[in-house]
């Protein structure tokens, strides 16, 4: 782990350990070109490929230009009539790129489409003066493998981001969930070769970069995504926002925000609580189970599975559905919730679980990929070996036990999230790309030389 947050783990200690002297005459990038092939920023997070991606482009996009970075973020255009470019903030700008039909086409089948989508970014390159862009940082691996063409075309360094691993999803999967394919990991691991920086969310992740895709130790820097501090914050409380929701102020309110297929598994606090109400028939006068979100990914094939499964459980009357709500809802839904739960197989971080803990809420969570670093165990939340509904069970039964559980670790959950803030985020990631520009000229000159 050190190896890795050593070097580029804080937003200033690491570049001096390289650098003597600091970055002193080590220029930042002006414009960045971001990448994010299959999913648009400016789309509702919960639905479709929609996700914590999402926020975390926007807001470390944002964030950048606040400092002096300008971003252009290209992403592939999914309805007819949208303007070609969209300012998403003062400095950043939403580039959409025709690449395929615009309506229907799943993630799965967007491989097909990326020369098409190279050909866009291409072309609104060529329309530029020459040192447009000093930088490509692409967002996951299809965004990728067109950020390797561009960055290589236009002579500047690619850093990425994988967000999630074909390799790590695929040896956590859940038993009735599809494999990723070859040609993923394929692509995977071209891009973490002819990357100049990986970036990575937490030091677990920079591990498994290095012993799944036999990455370099040295090109991959540890940089934790961010909470909208601002948005997510406790507020006016728990009460205020179940009463502005419609919900029962008195009831044990475990809630699942996200999107619904079997990778995030919210089918496991179901299942919990159903052993819960088994065990004390009393609780199901003050339990409401709320789950926000739509169906995603190999959960499009069953997308009433989990309606279905609740009603089999004997659980209907006490789950309520809940389509996708904008970001201010959502900070209210954590904020009503007694608990965030969270019993995923994978998370590269586990954005939701600050987001929560940021609104006041602790989390019970699956101790998978980044969620043992976004949640304290025994202080913010509680973490979960394995997906035994009887362990989540036991965990949600903490908090029907006492009502005083979710206020105290509320409490704690907010002061720990506070140290995720965005700002922190992008001075790091601005900080990786200084370093991967000034690698990117040495190597030049010494080509050239």
């Amino acid at each position: 782990m050190s190896q890795y947050v050593s070097r580029l783990g804080s937003s200033r200690a690491a570049p001096r350990l390289r650098f003597p002297g600091g970055f002193a005459g080590h220029r930042k990038p002006r414009r960045v070109a971001m990448l994010s092939v299959h999913t648009s920023p400016l789309h509702q997070p919960g639905t479709g490929d929609a996700g914590g991606m999402n926020v975390y482009i926007v807001e470390l996009a944002t964030r950048l230009a606040a400092i002096g970075t300008e971003v252009e973020i290209f992403t592939r255009a999914t309805t007819g009539g949208l303007r070609p470019s969209v300012e998403l903030a003062p400095g950043v700008l939403v580039r959409h790129v025709d690449a395929g039909p615009y309506e229907g086409l799943a993630k799965e089948e967007l491989p097909a489409q990326l020369c098409a989508f190279t050909h866009g970014v291409m072309q609104a390159w060529a329309g530029q003066r020459p040192g447009y862009y000093d930088l490509v940082h692409s967002h996951y691996w299809l965004s990728g493998q067109v950020g390797w063409l561009a960055a290589q075309r236009w002579g500047v360094p690619l850093v990425h981001a994988m967000h999630t691993m074909a390799k790590v999803k695929n040896a956590a999967l859940a038993e009735d969930d599809t494999p990723e394919p070859a040609a993923r990991v394929i692509g995977e691991t071209q891009i973490v070769h002819a990357a100049d920086r990986l970036i990575a969310n937490t030091s677990g992740e920079a591990d498994e970069l290095v012993r799944f895709y036999d990455a370099d130790p040295a090109s991959v820097a540890v940089v934790h995504p961010g909470v909208n501090l601002e948005r997510f914050r406790p507020a006016d409380g728990r009460a205020a926002a179940r009463a502005r929701l419609g919900l029962p102020q008195d009831a044990l309110i475990p809630l699942f925000a996200g999107r619904i297929q079997p990778l995030k598994a919210p089918d496991v606090l179901l299942r919990a609580v159903a052993v819960l109400l088994d065990r004390d028939p009393s609780l199901r006068s003050r339990i409401l189970v709320p789950v926000v979100g739509g169906p995603s990914g190999s959960g499009l094939a069953k997308p009433e599975g989990l309606q279905k499964l609740a009603a089999r459980l004997g659980i209907a009357d006490v789950v309520r559905f809940h389509p996708p709500v904008g970001q201010d809802q959502l900070a209210d839904w954590f904020r009503a919730a007694s608990v965030l739960v969270m019993p995923s197989y994978s998370e590269s971080f586990g954005l939701v679980a600050i987001e929560a803990q940021a609104a006041g809420t602790p989390v019970v969570a699956a101790a998978v990929g980044g969620l043992p670093v976004a949640v304290r165990d025994g202080v913010s939340g509680f973490l979960i070996q394995g997906h035994d509904p009887e362990a989540y069970a036991q965990a949600l039964g903490r908090f029907a036990e006492s009502a005083e559980l979710a206020g105290r670790m509320g409490e704690a959950a907010a002061a720990h999230a506070l140290s995720f803030g965005w700002d922190t985020a992008a001075s790091s990631t601005a900080d990786v790309y200084t370093a991967a520009m000034h690698d990117h000229r040495r190597r030049a000159r010494s080509h050239h030389g």
